[in-house]
């Protein structure tokens, strides 16, 4: 059975840093590209950032480029998501996905052949 099972969530003050975790278990993934969307309370699903195992390449959403690193050890079949400077509109529940490539990530919803966790809640708030 796949699993993509997420961590690292929390309640942060604005400013702060977390860092959340994928692991994902039940297959191999060498042919899929590995990300994260988040969805806000009342707000559509988007993309944040997702990473290419073998190439280590990565593209990031405009709203935290320069502030969100992902990252990953595919000897762990793990992938990272470090939040910094996490502001207010960063909360949201954030989800691990696993797609195969050539798929495109501008797609939020669940496409044929996806693998998804089950989300970790972010909530930055004073």
């Amino acid at each position: 059975q796949v699993q993509l099972v997420e961590s690292g969530g929390g309640l942060v003050q604005p400013g702060a840093s977390l860092r959340l975790s994928c692991v994902a278990s039940g297959r191999t993934f060498n042919s899929y590209d590995m990300g994260w969307f988040r969805q806000a309370p009342g707000k559509e699903r988007e993309f944040v950032a997702k990473i290419r195992w073998s190439a280590g390449s990565t593209y990031y959403a405009d709203s935290v480029k320069g502030r969100f690193t992902i990252s990953g050890d595919n000897t762990k079949n793990t992938v990272y998501l470090r939040m910094n400077t996490l502001k207010p509109e960063d909360t949201a529940v954030y989800y691990c996905a696993a797609r195969q490539r050539g798929t495109n990530w501008v797609e939020t919803k669940v496409v044929e052949g996806d693998y998804w966790g089950q989300g970790t809640q972010v909530t930055v708030s004073s």
